[in-house]
């Protein structure tokens, strides 16, 4: 029986003959016709109508990760930070597996002990700290996030050669639980003396923040048409969920600020822009 499964719209279908495995696409889109496929190719093998295809030599892993990285750079080419991610992903990675070692020498036990290995290292500290003559603190260790994104990186690059590498050594590995989450609540007197020291349009960023729980993108692309003074509420019209899409009741001080600044903008936004990103403006 042959396992069929999706992969970018197209159905592949996978079973094992003669102590060998054999991985084809179908070309097709539909289930129905993938299976009726697979099962035609299976009973051509069983006759000896087809043969089992020679398998093609794997090639290195630094000329694979190459050209996985040429690909991602016309696949992602409207979203360059995958792109990025991957590259820099890709450097521990070579590193460690070496650039000579054939692609089909890895294993799942190789792929395991990357994880360790990378798990017990330190994040380089910044460039002005090196430069610095004092001695500098060692960093902290990895995130679980930054070593699961060079696992994920991994088995793309293993999904793009799987002609020559039929079975992913990534597969069955597990990746680490992100736990990178630090929840970090201000005290009363944080606030205040924050909230002193800043100017605006900070100020009233950061209590519109505190008074309605919004992130700092929400509060950036607030418009005058989504301020309901009258009602008491704030309306988020965009997001991807539906939850995110949301009325904000408003308190007596968020309130206040909307009045105010509603009164002295000109267009619809409500904090105006000057082409800086969001993390931009919080600095």
């Amino acid at each position: 029986m042959a396992a069929i499964y999706k992969r970018g719209g197209i159905y592949w279908f996978e079973f094992v003959f003669n102590g060998r495995r054999v991985r084809k696409s179908t070309m097709q889109g539909n289930r129905r016709e993938a299976e009726t496929i697979a099962s035609a190719y299976r009973t051509k093998l069983a006759k000896g109508v087809v043969g089992l295809d020679e398998r093609k030599p794997a090639p290195s892993f630094k000329k694979a990760m190459e050209g996985f990285l040429a690909w991602s750079c016309v696949e992602h080419a409207s979203h360059p930070n995958t792109h990025k991610r991957y590259l820099t992903a890709s450097k521990p990675l070579i590193t460690f597996f070496r650039p000579d070692t054939p692609l089909d020498q890895i294993t799942r036990e190789g792929v395991e002990a990357y994880k360790q290995w990378r798990s017990r290292q330190r994040r380089q500290p910044p460039a002005k700290a090196k430069r610095s003559n004092r001695a500098q603190p060692s960093g902290r260790l990895l995130r679980p996030a930054t070593i699961n994104r060079e696992l994920a990186c991994l088995k793309i690059l293993f999904n793009r050669n799987e002609e020559t590498v039929p079975v992913n050594p990534v597969r069955k590995v597990k990746f680490l639980n992100e736990d990178n989450v630090q929840t970090r609540v201000l005290s009363a007197d944080e606030e205040r003396k924050y909230l002193l020291a800043s100017t605006q349009p900070l100020r009233d960023i950061a209590t519109l923040m505190l008074e309605t729980r919004m992130r700092p993108e929400e509060v950036y692309r607030i418009k005058r048409d989504d301020i309901r003074l009258a009602e008491g509420y704030l309306l988020i019209p965009f997001g991807k969920t539906k939850s995110a899409r949301r009325k904000i009741a408003l308190s007596e001080r968020a309130s206040a600020i909307l009045t105010k600044r509603v009164g002295k903008i000109n267009g619809q936004f409500l904090f105006p822009g000057r082409g800086l990103g969001t993390a931009q403006l919080l600095r």
